[in-house]
């Protein structure tokens, strides 16, 4: 599946990194740093066409997340053309320096379904009723 994607100048396009990853790496046209415990909001340069009945997911890098403290998240709706931008969050106690090229994050697409939500007085639910938070032990 190709989808089609608009750069900027300074942009790098999205790819993965092996033919079996599920993530494409976005990259940051510039560089920055992210400060302990801070938050950056990164204009990627990139625009993407979504097929129909899909949603991109941005996740988080996990080498970025284990090693670092560095996350991101966030949906791309199938009919939202803008440019592609990425909230990071450092957990950690330090800075991190990112360089231009570096990737932020990654775009994952996946199949969509689109509910609508009707009002009810009761939920059927599961076996597993209202249990919730540590209901199945440690």
């Amino acid at each position: 599946m190709n989808i089609r994607t608009k750069i900027r100048n300074d942009a790098f396009l999205p790819e993965r990194a092996h033919d079996t990853d599920a993530g494409a790496d976005i990259r940051t046209p510039e560089g920055f740093t992210l400060k302990a415990h801070g938050s950056e909001i990164v204009a990627t340069g990139v625009h993407v066409e979504l097929p129909a009945g899909t949603v991109g997911m941005l996740k988080s890098k996990s080498g970025l997340n284990t090693r670092y403290g560095i996350v991101s998240e966030g949906v791309i709706d199938e009919g939202f053309s803008g440019e592609i931008i990425v909230k990071l969050y450092n957990l950690s106690d330090h800075d991190y320096m990112f360089q231009r090229g570096d990737k932020i994050t990654q775009l994952v697409v996946m199949p969509v379904h689109y509910v609508t939500y009707e009002q009810v007085d009761e939920i059927r639910g599961g076996e597993r009723g209202t249990d919730g938070y540590g209901s199945t032990g440690r």
